[in-house]
């Protein structure tokens, strides 16, 4: 998981390391880069606050731009390695994390059944696997209460530009916010559909799929 230092990081914000660290994988998975109002709302940051980040990234030598070209922002040599070295050392800060809960067996909800003890355990690695196309979120609002999906839970997301028909996703709409909806492509736009009785669905034709959900974790 990502390094989380509240001290400056080889001179840098603990927010800057997430901006370098975002437009890196949203590189990797677009081939292009993020703009500033795609990072502010990923972010929930101004877009000044983003454009001064960006301008300290270049000055320390982490990040390149093209004057006058559009998504031309991306990591340098130097970034990356700063990248990889708080990557190596988060797996080695969090390895007892990594290892996860003991999974102990099973546990009846009906009848009730022999409960047999096991040696396993369970962890966030073991139900979705680790990497960069991971990431989590907590959910604000209520749009999902009817699937089951409350404030405060947090949804485990594959990053992905694609989603088929039903797909519960992340996506950013026309006004630059990011909403968990499913997802439904129609004849003449995209639908973004709440589970709700008091929203009304999403209809667009502007849409960004920023990942599909795998998993659910709630704190009882």
């Amino acid at each position: 998981m990502p390094r989380q230092d509240t001290e400056p990081i080889e001179g840098l914000t603990p927010r800057q390391v997430e901006v370098l660290r975002r437009i890196g994988c949203f590189c990797d998975r677009q081939r292009y880069s993020p703009t500033i109002a795609e990072l502010a709302s990923q972010m929930h940051i101004s877009r000044s606050t983003v454009f001064e980040h960006l301008g300290e990234l270049q000055r320390k030598g982490l990040l390149s731009t093209a004057p006058g070209r559009a998504r031309s922002s991306k990591l340098t040599s130097g970034g990356r390695a700063l990248l990889d070295r708080l990557d190596r050392g988060a797996v080695g800060e969090n390895a007892d994390a990594v290892a996860g809960v003991p999974l102990l067996g099973r546990i009846a909800a009906g009848v009730p059944q022999e409960a047999v003890e096991n040696t396993e355990s369970i962890s966030l690695e073991s139900c979705f696997g680790l990497g960069a196309d991971l990431f989590a979120l907590e959910v604000s609002g209520d749009s999902m209460i009817e699937e089951n999906i409350e404030p405060g839970d947090y949804v485990i997301c594959r990053r992905t530009n694609v989603a088929d028909n039903g797909d519960l996703v992340v996506a950013l709409v026309d006004d630059g916010e990011a909403t968990l909806k499913r997802f439904y492509r129609e004849s003449h736009c995209i639908r973004l559909e709440p589970a709700n009785a008091n929203y009304a669905p999403i209809h667009t034709n502007s849409c960004h799929i920023e990942g599909v959900v795998v998993g659910l974790v709630r704190r009882l």
